[in-house]
């Protein structure tokens, strides 16, 4: 049997100002059966204590911590994202937001699970509010089998064999995903622009970045039972910014997008 070849991969992090998940999150990253060829902290707007304990970090990586900060302008993660992205080195992305702790196959899986003309969504396990508080508290970088408190604990189940069962999308579901674990490859991110910075405040850049990529003709694989994540838990942010951002997404939609009228094109020039 021949043994698949991984694309290099760059592990994408977004943050904001919450450095003990952060914490919990790089330590899940080290215990990795394979690591990524790099680690991007894409950081809107957090303080120094976010820098300080990214600092820290960069000296126990064996492979490059990097750090791409935004003043705090409000919530802007597809600004913060292309910017990330820009920096990214490699040819596969991997996008994690840092509230979660990962299993430690989950770089493994997504790479294992790379291909040509598909881009990744997977799904999370989501901890309770008591746990989540002792996991933050001991800043622990693993979540415990055995000490779920969830209602969706089956997310959890790492079953690779039953995971091609779910990698065809329903067509009443395809723009739907979670954008705190996808991934995709590099270059098709740059065919489409990137994320659309016209989308601010909580919601909808996720879908509108997978409405615009399988418009271009990428093909939407839905990860199950493989590259887990567990999502610390925390209270929902303020949505106000919904109902324009699914105007915008629909547009996408409706029109058939490619391209991001604003995307990652001005960062790439000055990265």
């Amino acid at each position: 049997m021949i043994n698949k070849s991984y694309p290099t991969s760059s592990l994408i992090i977004s943050t904001y100002n919450w450095p003990e998940a952060l914490e919990c999150c790089l330590k899940s990253i080290l215990r990795q059966s394979r690591m990524p060829n790099e680690v991007i902290i894409a950081d809107d707007g957090s303080t120094r204590e976010t820098r300080s304990l990214i600092e820290r970090f960069q000296a126990l990586f064996p492979v490059p911590l990097i750090h791409v900060w935004q003043p705090d302008e409000g919530f802007q993660l597809a600004r913060i994202r292309n910017k990330a992205i820009a920096k990214a080195n490699c040819e596969y992305i991997i996008q994690i937001d840092s509230d979660l702790i990962l299993h430690k196959r989950f770089v493994e899986d997504h790479l294992r699970l790379s291909n040509p003309g598909c881009f990744a969504t997977g799904s999370r396990v989501i901890l309770s509010e008591a746990y989540s508080k002792k996991l933050l508290h001991r800043r622990k970088g693993k979540a415990s089998l055995f000490r779920w408190s969830s209602l969706n604990k089956n997310n959890g189940l790492r079953i690779p064999i039953l995971t091609k069962l779910y990698k065809k999308h329903r067509a009443d579901d395809i723009f739907y995903l979670r954008g705190c674990n996808m991934a995709f490859w590099r270059k098709d991110l740059m065919a489409v622009n990137g994320y659309n910075e016209e989308i601010q405040g909580w919601g909808r850049e996720d879908n509108e970045i997978a409405a615009r990529l399988i418009n271009f003709g990428i093909s939407k694989m839905v990860v199950k039972h493989s590259a887990i994540v567990f999502h610390i838990y925390h209270k929902e942010k303020e949505r106000n910014s919904v109902l324009t951002n699914n105007e915008l997404l629909q547009k996408s939609i409706s029109e058939k997008l490619i391209t991001a009228p604003v995307g990652i094109q001005d960062h790439l020039q000055r990265s």
